[in-house]
């Protein structure tokens, strides 16, 4: 385990700039997962981290030692990539297990590593086939063997579940999510995909052109966004957002409306509100705070997810618990939750709330 300390780290290719002095504090054991847009820079820092990138600038500390200069082999740190990377003229057990043949390691160590790390995996009948011989979800299991048996200080993931169906992914979220309780490693994992951020991570960090938007745990994440681009990004389907003006006691919704909203500190004339689409429901007896059309009805089975178009606002998302009787062409009302309204300035930024969420 590894405590992975950066501190104003650039990475530049010439004149373009990919990361702008990022500083970022991985705790021993912890499980964090880079996300972002594709082009932000989540792989880049993670390869600077694996040492397969130079670091243009900063300091990058494994164990509050300076390792910018270091080889990859020497900083101890396993990664699994999105390809799976298998020697195909070997076996499962020697592709387990050739990172310590070529260190000329005791047969019996590497034999008990494999043995053990295949257990965990569940690879033990698979040891003598060829990676032609087994599945897509085998295969990144034979590559998560690899690393594990290295006993490295960390673990790198790039995407290490981009090529699998979607039954696949879950198995194998589920089998990351165990290695880390058992093993207490230090892990650093990057993905395009909510859901594995959300499931996997102790904090998520969401980069976005080379910069870090927020760090958090994914609750925090999602329930207090530090700025538009998180709200936008973290969430599927993503919070509703639309701009509003501002009065003495809460903001003028687009409608014309005013909305009450005390408990916000509110020091411009301009804002935008946040909704999650879980955070509405439809009115029934009392007032709403928008009326619009159905457009588009998504029934999940758990979940049925309304798509109203809403004269003025724009197209609004609302999540509703179950099947419920809404059909395309219906004129509806939606009433917010008022404590799950978020609020951002002109600059996208996060406007402070006063009372309780």
């Amino acid at each position: 385990m590894a405590t992975i300390t950066l501190n104003n780290i650039a990475k530049s290719y010439g004149p373009v700039e990919v990361i702008a002095n990022l500083d970022l504090d991985i705790r021993d054991g912890e499980f964090v997962v880079l996300v972002g847009p594709s082009g932000c820079g989540k792989s880049t820092l993670l390869r600077m981290i694996a040492g397969l990138e130079d670091i243009s600038a900063g300091e990058l500390l494994i164990d509050a030692e300076r390792v910018n200069t270091k080889p990859p082999r020497d900083r101890d740190i396993a990664m699994v990539f999105q390809s799976y990377a298998l020697y195909p003229h070997m076996n499962v057990e020697r592709n387990m297990g050739f990172s310590m043949e070529i260190r000329r390691e005791k047969k019996a160590l590497k034999a008990e590593r494999v043995a053990k790390a295949a257990a965990k995996l569940g690879l033990t009948p698979y040891l003598e086939r060829l990676p032609k011989a087994l599945s897509g979800g085998q295969r990144q299991r034979v590559a998560m063997g690899r690393a594990i048996v290295r006993n490295p200080k960390a673990f790198l993931f790039d995407e290490p579940l981009s090529n699998l169906d979607a039954s696949l992914r879950v198995g194998m979220r589920l089998e990351i999510a165990r290695l880390h309780r058992e093993l207490g490693a230090t892990m650093v994992y990057v993905t395009h995909d909510q859901v594995e951020a959300m499931t996997l991570a102790d904090r998520i960090v969401v980069m976005n052109l080379g910069n870090v938007e927020q760090v958090g745990t994914p609750i925090e994440l999602y329930e207090h966004p530090a700025n538009l681009f998180v709200a936008n990004f973290i969430g599927s389907p993503t919070m509703n957002i639309f701009d509003c003006g501002f009065a003495n006691g809460g903001i003028i919704l687009p409608s014309g409306a005013l909305l009450p909203l005390p408990a916000y500190t509110i020091a411009n004339q301009q804002v935008s509100l946040g909704i999650r689409p879980e955070h509405m429901h439809i009115a029934t007896d009392g007032p709403a705070d928008c009326h619009g059309e159905v457009e588009v009805v998504e029934r999940l089975g758990s979940d049925t997810i309304i798509y109203t178009n809403v004269p003025g606002w724009g197209l609004l998302v609302t999540r509703l618990n179950g099947t419920v009787g809404i059909r395309i062409g219906d004129a509806i009302g939606l009433v917010f939750d008022r404590p799950q309204i978020r609020l951002f300035d002109a600059n996208g930024a996060a406007i402070r709330y006063d009372g309780q969420p």
